[in-house]
C-alpha cells in the first residue's frame, strides 16, 4: 500500500465513512462498454440503468428537448433560435419586457428584434410579463407537521400564498378572457390551475382545469403542463387513481417532464398498476404501462419485454429496456477490478493473541517478540470479483514450473478452470446470469428481424461479444448499414474490442497493428487542468473502453510471462517500491533495458518508466536490499556501490486545503533523514528493550558493545553498512568472544530488519516502520499473489518472506563461540524471538477456513487454536526452553522476566 503524507483535512475526507462499502459507487466499478445513451429518443435518458442515484445522470441535459421552449419557438414563427428563445422566456427580466412594450428596449436581444416585434406578438409578450411576475411565488406553501424536520421550506420564503388570492385569480381570469390566441389563452388557464394547486385550493384547481384548460381544444405542451398541475391537486384531494392516470399521461406525452411525472406517480403496488392498465385503451398506453412496470421492478425484465415486443417491436422504450438489461449484464461480466478470491489465497491474515493461555501484555511489554499488529484488510470499492477476466481472458499462470504458457490455445486462455468467485452479489457470474444472457440474446436475435432499427443488431453483436463469440459478433457488425453517428461509434468500438480480446497472444506485429489502427485507445490525450485547484475524486476515473483494453493487454502479457510489460500497463516504475519482489523487478528491468522496443512499447508501456532520479540506481537499490535480506553481504555491497546516486525513495506529499484543493509535491528528504540509502543508525546492530515501533529508536533500541568494531559508525549509508557486515562476517569466522560478538551483531541486524524488527523498513524500500501490507505475514505458499495482471499491485502487498533461519544461524555461531553466560542468555532470547517469526509464518499458512454457517464453527475455531498453541509450545519454544533450563539464574534472564511479560509467564509455568 502507498504511504502518503496527508494533511488532516485530507485524512478527514478519507475517514468520514467507516467501511469500504460506504465509499463505493457501484456505477464506477465496472466497464460500461455498451453505450446506453445511443437510444434515439433522448427523453428516456433518465431511465437508463444506474444504481448510485434514482435516475441515470451521465448525459448532457441539453439532449432532452424542452417542450415549452419548442412551443414558444413555434409561436414566434421560428424568428428566434433555441438559445434566443430560452433567453426571452427564462432569462430576460419583466422590466426588460415592459421596456419593450413601452417602445424603449435596452436588452440587446430585444433591440435586435426591432420595434415591430411587440406589436406582432403582443399577447405572447404580455403573457410572459405576467408569468415572470408570478414565477418567484410559484411554489407550494410549506405547512409544518410532525415530520417537518425533514424540510425547512428552503431559504426563499415566498410561495403562492404570499400573493393576494382574490386579486391574483381576478387578474388571471381577466387576462384569460381578454386573450384571443388559443395557446396564450390556455397558458393563462395553466397559471390558474397552478396557482390554485400551490395555494392548496385543490378543488378550485380541478375546476379551473375544467373551466379554463379543457375547453381550449389544444393538447400540446401547455395542456400537459396544466394536466401535471391538475394531477398534483388530485393527489392533494386523495384522488390517487385519477392523479396517477394524469401523471401517466404527462409521462407519456411530454419529453422533459418524464422524470418528475414518474416520481409523482405511485405505482408501488399491484392495484395502482392494474388501475393504469384498466384505463389503457391504446397500444401506446399499454406499451408505456408495461415499460413503467419493467422499469420499477427490474428483477427479470424479459417477460415484460416480450409483452412490449408483441405490441410494437419498433418501440423506443423497448430499446431502453434492452439497454438496461445489457448494462446489468456488464456489471456481472465486466467489473473493472480483479481481486484474489479464495480465502486460502488471501494475502493478509489477522492474528490476535496466539497463545490462549498467555496473559495480556501491558503498554511497555519488554522485548517479547510477537507479530506486528495486523488489521483485517478492507476490500476497497474497486476490489470486486472480476469473473469476466477469468472467463474471458483466462486465468493465472498454471504451468507448475512457473514458466508462462505462451503457447496456450484461445480455449485454454478463455476457459481456465481456476475460477473461484470471491464476491457473489446480484446476478453474479453464475447459472442465473448465464441464463439471463442467453434469454436476452434470444430476444435481441428475434427483435432484430422484426425491427427496422439497427440498434437491435448492435445489441445482438454485443451479447455475442459477452459470450466470447467474437467472430460472429464482428460479422454482425460488419453487415450493419447505418448513418447514425452514435451507432457508428459503438460499432467501431465493438470491432476493436472483438479484435483485441480475441487475440490470444500479443507479439511485436500485433503491437504494430494496435498503434497503426487503434492508437486513439492507447495514446493518452493531454488534459489541461487548473493546477491551482484539484478536486479530490473519491472513486477515480470512470472505467473507460481504453482502460478495459489496457487491462486485456496487461492480462495477455501476464499469461505470456512478460510480467514487466504487464506491470507497466497499469503501474509506474516508482510503484515497485511498494512491493519490490525480486522476479517482478527483474522483469521490469529487462523491459527497461530492451533495445529494440516496438512503437507500442515505447509510447504506451515505457512512458510509465517514470522519474525515480536514477533508474539504474533504483534497480540496484532493490537488488542490494534483497541480497541483504538473504545475508549475501558481498553481493549487497556491490549493488549498493552502483546505487550511490540513488535519489531517495520516490514518495509524494499529498496536502489538501479549502483554498487550493489537493496539492501533490515530491518528498524532499532532509540531510539527516533516512531516505532508503543513507542515515542508518548503528542501533540497527542493537537489541530492542521494548516493542514500540512508534517510539524513537533511542527509546526502543539499545546498542551493543561496538568497541571492537570501529568500522560500525554512528551513522552509515548502505555501502558502509554492507561493508561493516562483510567485515563482521570475516571476524565471525574466527574464534573467541570477538568472533562471537561479530556473529551476534549480524544476527541482530538480520532480526532487526525482519518483519518483526524495529528497522523492518530498511530493506523493503520503505521510509519508516509504520504498519502496512509489507509487514503482514504472507499466508500462502504461492510465490506471486497476482493471478491475472498487476492492476491491483498497490492493493495487494507481497515481498518475499523473511528467512529467520539466517539470523538464527548467526546466533548459533555466537552461542557456540561465547563463554559468557550473560551474553548467551541474551543470544538465546534473540534466537527465541526469531523462532517466533518462524511460528507466525507457519500459523499464517495454516489458517482455518471458516464456514460461519456451520453451527459448530466456534468450537472448531477454538480446537484449531488449541492445536496451534500446542504445536508452538512443542516446536517453537526451543530457545526459550534452553534459556530457562540453562541460564535462568543470570541477571539477563531476570531482567528479561521483568520487562517481557510473556517470558516471565513462560519461566514461571
Amino acid at each position: 500500500m502507498k504511504k502518503y503524507i496527508l494533511s488532516l483535512a485530507v485524512l478527514s475526507l478519507f475517514y468520514t465513512k467507516s467501511d469500504a462499502c460506504a465509499w463505493s459507487d457501484s456505477d464506477y466499478d465496472y466497464f460500461n462498454l455498451f453505450t446506453q445513451s445511443i437510444i434515439k429518443d433522448k427523453s428516456y435518458l433518465p431511465f437508463l440503468h444506474n444504481l448510485s442515484s434514482r435516475f441515470y445522470t451521465d448525459y448532457n441535459t441539453a439532449l432532452i428537448p424542452d417542450d415549452n421552449l419548442d412551443t414558444w419557438k413555434k409561436f414566434f414563427n421560428n424568428q428566434l433560435n433555441a438559445a434566443e428563445t430560452a433567453n426571452l422566456v427564462y432569462k430576460i427580466s419583466m422590466n426588460d419586457l415592459n421596456a419593450l412594450k413601452n417602445g424603449n428596449p435596452t436588452n440587446p436581444l430585444l433591440q435586435k428584434l426591432g420595434p415591430g416585434f411587440y406589436q406582432k406578438y403582443r399577447e405572447g409578450i404580455d403573457y410572459l410579463i405576467e408569468a415572470k411576475y408570478l414565477e418567484p411565488y410559484m411554489r407550494i406553501n410549506f405547512i409544518e407537521g410532525e415530520n417537518s424536520f425533514y424540510y425547512e421550506g428552503g431559504t426563499n420564503k415566498n410561495n403562492a400564498t404570499s400573493l393576494d388570492y382574490q386579486k391574483t385569480i381576478a387578474a388571471l381570469t381577466s387576462l384569460y378572457q381578454a386573450a384571443r390566441n388559443p395557446e396564450i389563452k390556455q397558458r393563462y388557464g395553466y397559471q390558474l390551475v397552478r396557482f390554485n394547486h400551490y395555494t392548496r385550493n385543490y378543488d378550485a384547481a380541478v375546476q379551473a382545469f375544467k373551466t379554463f384548460v379543457e375547453p381550449i381544444k389544444l393538447k400540446g405542451s401547455v395542456y400537459f403542463m396544466a394536466l401535471d398541475q391538475l394531477a398534483g391537486a388530485q393527489r392533494g384531494l386523495e384522488m390517487n387513481t385519477d392523479a396517477n392516470w394524469n401523471f401517466f399521461q404527462v409521462f407519456m406525452n411530454t419529453r422533459d417532464r418524464k422524470e418528475s411525472a414518474f416520481v409523482s406517480m405511485k405505482l408501488s403496488d399491484t392495484a395502482s398498476f392494474s388501475n393504469i392498465m384498466k384505463k389503457a385503451n391504446t397500444n401506446e398506453e399499454k406499451n408505456m404501462a408495461y415499460f413503467l412496470l419493467g422499469y420499477e421492478d427490474f428483477n427479470n425484465p424479459i417477460p415484460i419485454m416480450e409483452k412490449m415486443y408483441e405490441i410494437n417491436p419498433d418501440s423506443e422504450i423497448l430499446k431502453v429496456m434492452a439497454a438496461r438489461s445489457i448494462n446489468e449484464l456488464e456489471r456481472s461480466y465486466l467489473p473493472d477490478y480483479y481481486y484474489a478470491s479464495d480465502a486460502s489465497t488471501h494475502p493478509y491474515v489477522s492474528r490476535g493473541n496466539t497463545d490462549s493461555n498467555a496473559p495480556s501484555k501491558d503498554a511497555k511489554s519488554g522485548t517479547e517478540t510477537k507479530a506486528p499488529e495486523v488489521k483485517e484488510e478492507k476490500v476497497s470499492f474497486w476490489q470486486k470479483i472480476v469473473r469476466f477476466f477469468k472467463n474471458l481472458f483466462g486465468g493465472s499462470k498454471s504451468d507448475k514450473t512457473g514458466n508462462a504458457k505462451a503457447d496456450q490455445s484461445d480455449d485454454e486462455l478463455l476457459n481456465n478452470p481456476n475460477r473461484i468467485p470471491f464476491y457473489t452479489t446480484g446476478y453474479g457470474y453464475d447459472e442465473e446470469t448465464q441464463n439471463f444472457l442467453n434469454d436476452l440474446e434470444k430476444f435481441t436475435a428475434k427483435t432484430k428481424e422484426k425491427s427496422k432499427d439497427e440498434y437491435w443488431q448492435i445489441a445482438d453483436a454485443y451479447l455475442k461479444f459477452l459470450k466470447k463469440n467474437y467472430k460472429e459478433s464482428t460479422e454482425i457488425l460488419s453487415d450493419i448499414k447505418t448513418t447514425n453517428p452514435e451507432y457508428l461509434e459503438q460499432i467501431k468500438r465493438m470491432k476493436v474490442l472483438n479484435d483485441i480480446v480475441a487475440q490470444p497472444k500479443i507479439d511485436a506485429d500485433y503491437e504494430d497493428h494496435l498503434m497503426k489502427d487503434y492508437a486513439e485507445y492507447f495514446v493518452e490525450k493531454e488534459v489541461k487542468q487548473d493546477t491551482a485547484t484539484t478536486n479530490y475524486d473519491y472513486y477515480g476515473p470512470v472505467p473507460s473502453t481504453a482502460a478495459f483494453l489496457k487491462d486485456v493487454l496487461a492480462n495477455r502479457y501476464f499469461l505470456q510471462g512478460e510480467d514487466g510489460k504487464s506491470y507497466l500497463m497499469n503501474n509506474k516504475l516508482s510503484d515497485l517500491q511498494y512491493n519490490p519482489n525480486s522476479s517482478l523487478v527483474k522483469s521490469v528491468e529487462e523491459f527497461y533495458r530492451k533495445k529494440d522496443k516496438t512503437r507500442f512499447e515505447t509510447q504506451i508501456i515505457a512512458k510509465n518508466l517514470n522519474d525515480v532520479g536514477n533508474i539504474d540506481a533504483f534497480f540496484s537499490m532493490i537488488y542490494g536490499d534483497r541480497a541483504m535480506r538473504q545475508a549475501d553481504f558481498e553481493k549487497a555491497k556491490s549493488y549498493y556501490e552502483k546505487a550511490q546516486s540513488f535519489a531517495g525513495i520516490p514518495r509524494e506529499n499529498y496536502e489538501w486545503t479549502e483554498k487550493d484543493g489537493q496539492k501533490i509535491t515530491q518528498k524532499q528528504y532532509t540531510s539527516d533523514e533516512y531516505d532508503g540509502f543513507k542515515n542508518i543508525s548503528s542501533l540497527v546492530f542493537g537489541h530492542n528493550v521494548w516493542e514500540s515501533y512508534e517510539s524513537p529508536d533511542f527509546e526502543s533500541m539499545k546498542p551493543e558493545n561496538y568497541s571492537d568494531f570501529p568500522f560500525i559508525k554512528n551513522r552509515m549509508n548502505k555501502v558502509e553498512l554492507a561493508d561493516a557486515l562483510v567485515q563482521l562476517k570475516k571476524i565471525g569466522a574466527g574464534t573467541g568472544e570477538k568472533a562471537a560478538k561479530a556473529n551476534q551483531l549480524i544476527g541482530n541486524l538480520l532480526y532487526n530488519t525482519s518483519i518483526l524488527g524495529y528497522y523492518r523498513q530498511m530493506f523493503v524500500m520503505d521510509i519508516d516502520n509504520s504498519n502496512g501490507g509489507k509487514y503482514y505475514f504472507w499466508n500462502t505458499n504461492r510465490k506471486n499473489p497476482y493471478q491475472y495482471y498487476y492492476k491491483n499491485f498497490l492493493d495487494t502487498s507481497y515481498i518475499e518472506p523473511d528467512n529467520f533461519d539466517l539470523s538464527i544461524g548467526y546466533y548459533q555461531k555466537a552461542l557456540k563461540l561465547s563463554s559468557n553466560n550473560e551474553e548467551k542468555a541474551r543470544i538465546l532470547f534473540q534466537m527465541a524471538s526469531a523462532e517466533q517469526g518462524k511460528y507466525y509464518q507457519y500459523e499464517a499458512k495454516n489458517q482455518l477456513k471458516y464456514n460461519y454457517s456451520d453451527p459448530k464453527w466456534s468450537e472448531k475455531e477454538q480446537a484449531h487454536q488449541t492445536e496451534l498453541d500446542h504445536l508452538r509450545n512443542q516446536q517453537y519454544r526451543t530457545y526459550f526452553a534452553q534459556l530457562k533450563a540453562q541460564y535462568s539464574d543470570t541477571q539477563t534472564a531476570r531482567d528479561l522476566m521483568g520487562s517481557c511479560s510473556y517470558f516471565g509467564y513462560f519461566m514461571k509455568r
